[in-house]
């Protein structure tokens, strides 16, 4: 089910999210998901997900669990740091991330992200820093 309210958040704050397709499945300081469909305008030269597209969704649904994490006062967040690992392809369904923080700080926030594919086979990990703004 889409979480209508969090897709918005995502569409507003990061206007590159509607154009990649992105919906969100559910969002709280504890836990982001969302996800993208597979569309051949998005893949490489042998039908997978790119791997910029595939880390744009790491990076928007980190971003959000950072923004919901954020201490009293700020302003808002920016990734200073993103390492993804890559562990197989998806050419069709959706690329689903879930999105945990692991540190909420005064001045950093760091997230962790998985992606899976349909199956629930893990297609990469993402460690991100976020300085809070």
């Amino acid at each position: 089910m889409i979480d209508t309210e969090g897709t918005k958040l995502f569409h507003t704050t990061m206007p590159f999210t509607e154009k990649l397709g992105v919906e969100v499945l559910e969002h709280g300081p504890e836990l982001v998901r969302s996800r993208l469909a597979w569309q051949e305008d998005l893949c490489t030269l042998g039908g997978a997900l790119h791997g910029g597209v595939l880390m744009s969704l790491a990076d928007a649904t980190a971003a959000v669990s950072a923004f919901l994490n954020l201490p009293e006062g700020a302003q808002g967040t920016t990734t200073v740091e993103s390492k993804t690992n890559f562990l197989r392809a998806i050419r069709s369904g959706y690329a689903s991330a879930t999105a945990r923080p692991l540190h909420a700080g005064r001045r950093f926030i760091v997230v962790e992200t998985e992606i899976h594919d349909d199956a629930g086979k893990l297609v990469g990990k993402t460690t991100q820093t976020q300085a809070v703004l």
